[in-house]
């Protein structure tokens, strides 16, 4: 018997509903997972934004119709599969061949003889060795597959690889418009039942954020053939269709993720944000409310380090707040995620100039609102129902951003004003490109003065990171070993890089001030460090904290896209600590 899962891409503009629908497809259960895209085409949209797109270029986002991709969990012999393509992972040790240059493996042995040999003469002749990032395709007409495929997965089976899997089934799925792909593992007879469904997991994560493409802003785009992906040998049942629902909303968070950070400043603006996340609320509101505060409130909470970064801006700062709780019982435990949101870094008068400036990549400055509004929507869906559930206690998970511009104009702040955060702490501004940490300051408060017990905030907030750590690792700031462990244990889950980084208190020196408590930035060595140092003065000690440096994972360089960093482990993380 196989377990159907279908997964579809539908409009959050458009859809108003993303209930789960299970029904009976021959003898098979079918789940139905939506999959919401923020920002495309629509009459409220339009209308509430007229203005901004009759002055910055009348981009709109266009209304795609997105495909439904069908996912089959089956227990068959691989070799009596048909369709268009046929990927089998293989690590480096599936590769070995005996004296006779056969394969030792038993199913790629088995494929082999099907295929006359062929699979091994040409795994020879290419040097194919089943390294990571290593592929070699077999076009065979006539028979049951039309192409066969060894995709790599080195000597490492970890989530990273068998996401890896899926993404490299969908860029071959896609370069040959096949309709139909089935993905299997050489040796998935020693995985137990639940590395089995992780497995699942994660090869079907992996497929269908490698067929995702963000056309919205394209006049053209493409039409997606894919419409079945076949996962053999990993099981089937009730554990394995919750497995990939899940998997299914969080790909949902990591989409909406991406679609945040890739949309164009012109469109994304404070507003719109703001826009996106009560659509969150109002599309779960049986477990999410939405707050959201213009500047005349944030000035009555006395909020001047955020509301000074956003001063200079046409475009009014709006501070998010969405608050996640299940329906009935008392409150056990509150978890705070905080997101930097800055729609637009310009630098201020401290402008962003030269080369390596990335000023015209400033829109994912937002990258981590982004990520925490991505796990605000998969937690909606997902519904975790908290803390000892069973004796009526429950949990809440706060998502908070200060979202605005950091512009030039005579209203702008200068260097050498001195801001007042919520707290009454006095920060004077020696660098207006310094801005995340000065909206993260009353963020960072607010969200202290809700009566969270842990707070992880994400930030792409320093280059002095990237520096350190490079393209694809998160920098990780944390006074608290358990909360460290929490996370870390988390992303073990979700593949994605996180290395923790140190609290040097003796760096503070640099941030002290003549006339104000603290200056917004330290000299250029130990740039990622003094900004958390920063951060930290903004937090109750009574709260676990972590800052998370997220400026290099955010953004793909290669695929010029937005990664959806830092959803994934979020959702994972709070689902811990809601059990």
């Amino acid at each position: 018997m196989a377990t159907a899962i279908v997964v579809s891409f539908a409009s959050s503009l458009v859809s108003s509903s993303t209930s789960l629908i299970l029904t009976k497809l021959r003898p098979s259960p079918i789940l139905r997972i939506p999959f919401p895209s923020p920002l495309r085409s629509s009459r409220r949209l339009r209308m509430a934004h007229t203005l901004a797109y009759a002055t910055l270029g009348l981009t709109q986002p266009a209304n795609i119709n997105l495909p439904k991709i069908e996912f089959f969990a089956k227990e068959i012999d691989l070799v009596e599969w048909k369709g268009d393509i046929l990927a089998v992972g293989v690590t480096e040790k599936d590769m070995a061949k005996d004296e006779n240059s056969k394969f030792e493996n038993s199913i790629l042995r088995k494929l082999d003889t099907q295929l006359g040999g062929l699979l091994a003469q040409a795994s020879s002749e290419e040097d194919f060795t089943g390294k990571s990032g290593q592929s070699t395709v077999l076009r065979l007409p006539g028979l049951g597959s039309k192409r066969v495929s060894l995709i790599g997965l080195g000597q490492c089976t970890a989530t990273s690889a068998y996401r890896g899997l899926g993404e490299a089934v969908a860029a071959a799925a896609k370069a040959s418009q096949a309709s139909n792909v089935a993905i299997a593992l050489a040796s998935s007879d020693g995985l137990s039942n639940g590395s089995k469904l992780s497995t699942a997991s994660a090869i079907a994560t992996g497929t269908v954020l490698g067929v995702y493409e963000d056309n919205r802003f394209k006049s053209e785009s493409k039409k997606l053939a894919l419409k079945s992906v076949d996962i053999l040998g990993l099981g089937t049942g009730p554990e394995l269709e919750n497995k990939l629902k899940y998997a299914g909303d969080v790909c949902s968070g990591v989409i909406l993720g991406k679609e945040l950070v890739n949309a164009p400043p012109n469109v994304l603006t404070p507003g719109v944000l703001a826009e996106e996340a009560s659509k969150i609320a109002s599309m779960y509101s049986d477990v999410i409310s939405a707050t959201i505060l213009d500047e005349e409130k944030c000035k009555e909470l006395k909020m001047g380090s955020y509301l000074g970064v956003a001063a200079a801006s046409a475009n009014p700062p709006h501070f998010i707040h969405l608050c996640y709780k299940p329906p009935s019982g008392p409150i056990k435990a509150k978890l705070g995620l905080v997101g930097k949101g800055l729609t637009f870094d310009s630098g201020g008068y401290n402008i962003k100039t030269g080369p390596g400036c990335l000023i015209e990549l400033m829109k994912f400055d937002m990258g981590g609102s982004a990520a925490v509004l991505g796990a605000a929507k998969a937690i909606g869906q997902i519904k975790p129902p908290g803390v000892e559930a069973i004796k009526g206690l429950v949990f809440q998970v706060h998502f908070i951003v200060a979202a605005c511009e950091n512009m030039i104009s005579g209203t702008g702040m200068r260097p050498g004003d001195i801001v007042t955060a919520s707290n009454g702490k006095t920060i004077e501004v020696n660098n207006t490109d310094a801005e995340g940490r000065l909206t993260l300051a009353d963020a960072l408060i607010y969200a202290c003065n809700q009566g969270v017990e842990k707070i992880v905030d994400l930030a792409t907030l320093t280059g002095a990171c990237i520096v350190a750590l490079g393209p694809s690792i998160a920098g990780v700031f944390t006074p608290s070993d358990d909360l460290a462990k929490e996370v870390f244990a988390a992303s073990e889950i979700t593949g994605e890089k996180f290395w923790r980084m140190p609290l040097e208190e003796s760096y503070w020196e640099s941030m002290k001030s003549g006339v104000a408590d603290m200056v917004n930035t330290g000299g250029r060595q130990g740039g990622a460090i003094t900004a958390a140092l920063f951060l930290k003065q903004f937090v109750s000690e009574k709260v676990q904290w972590m800052h998370i440096d997220m400026a290099g994972p955010v953004w793909n360089d290669k695929k010029r896209a937005a990664t959806g960093f830092g959803v994934s482990t979020l959702v994972e993380w709070v689902l811990k600590n809601s059990s």
